[in-house]
């Protein structure tokens, strides 16, 4: 990946959270140029500058997507965008819908105005699984957003940019996730709250999202997006893996920490998707990876589009309740991968 970034300057929207944090570790083994970090949080912008002292080449800048003009400095001759400022939690957009709205919807088409004034050469988006089919709020605004790239390669004229969006499931180890959720829960006691039984879930490490991100970044040609293929775990399963696995870290008692059944927050599903059919059908698939095709054509000359190893593909929709799951093994060896536990 060194040649995608080195001596290239890169803007990281959201860029003090957890995909923010591991993907500017990796774009700096590469050399590039600058890399601006932009974000609301100045004590994670404070604490992620110390753990980067050593390095003069990252910026970091307080700003909201929001603030369009703040925007425009931030972006100022960059050649890359990773868009991860977002509200991320299913039950703050819920009781805040238009705050939704204005950061992951007005705020993203800030970022693409800005981009296209600035000539900027990739924009990569990162959506989400509730995206597709949305029952809530978060949901629409991710598949908003999503449709907004996609829409700003056709009227980008003569510009150069390329956008597109990268669509994915649960981010494991990511702030505010389940997982340090229940550490916290067993670490004081209990009880480690599940939702439903029958919940399932899409998931992938942080380093595997990187990896996958710095390739949409190389391979995108305009309004696609890249669904990684993740596989799925029963949440009673990873639940069952984090409490068996933390209690001696916190010297707790098995039998004495209980897993308790709370019932779906507003806004939630018992399964996710991460395609619908009617996307499936203008997809191609790798090894790694589905690329839904832009349903407008027109202007883009799909027939043109090629990747490497790309087939149309064969999948019908994709869900977490019907993909291939981890057992729990697999999981304990994921996250002990990941230094999760």
């Amino acid at each position: 990946m060194k040649a995608l970034f080195e001596s290239k300057k890169i803007l990281v929207t959201g860029g003090t959270g957890s995909i923010g944090r591991a993907i500017t570790r990796e774009i700096l083994k590469c050399d590039p140029e600058v890399v601006r970090i932009l974000d609301v949080d100045e004590t994670r912008e404070f604490e992620m500058k110390q753990k980067l002292k050593d390095f003069s080449n990252v910026r970091f800048l307080l700003g909201d997507l929001r603030d369009k003009e703040r925007l425009s400095r931030a972006m100022e001759n960059i050649d890359i965008v990773f868009h991860f400022a977002s509200l991320k939690h299913v039950l703050a957009c819920e009781y805040n819908p238009f705050e939704a709205v204005k950061t992951n919807v007005i705020g993203t088409q800030n970022v693409i105005d800005v981009a296209l004034e600035e000539n900027v050469d990739k924009v990569v988006f990162t959506s989400s699984d509730k995206a597709v089919n949305p029952w809530n709020v978060l949901g629409a605004t991710k598949l908003l957003a999503e449709r907004l790239v996609t829409a700003a390669n056709y009227y980008k004229g003569a510009r150069k940019s390329v956008l597109c969006s990268a669509r994915f499931g649960n981010v494991l180890g990511s702030r505010g996730s389940i997982i340090p959720l229940l550490k916290y829960q067993i670490r004081h006691g209990g009880p480690a709250t599940l939702t439903d039984e029958k919940m399932t879930r899409f998931v992938m490490p942080i380093s595997q999202t990187v990896d996958f991100l710095f390739k949409v970044t190389e391979i995108a040609r305009g309004g696609e997006i890249f669904i990684p293929k993740m596989k799925s775990v029963k949440i009673l399963d990873l639940v069952n893996v984090i409490v068996e696995e933390s209690l001696p870290q916190y010297g707790r008692d098995v039998d004495k920490i209980e897993i308790k059944l709370v019932g779906k927050k507003l806004g939630e599903k018992v399964f996710e998707e991460l395609m619908t059919q009617d996307e499936a059908e203008r997809s191609l698939e790798t090894e790694e990876m589905f690329i839904v095709l832009p349903e407008t054509t027109e202007y883009l000359h799909i027939d043109t589009f090629q990747y490497p190893n790309a087939k149309p593909a064969k999948s019908r929709g994709y869900r977490s309740d019907e993909a291939e799951f981890l057992s729990k093994p697999e999981i304990k060896g994921m996250l002990r991968k990941e230094g999760l536990l």
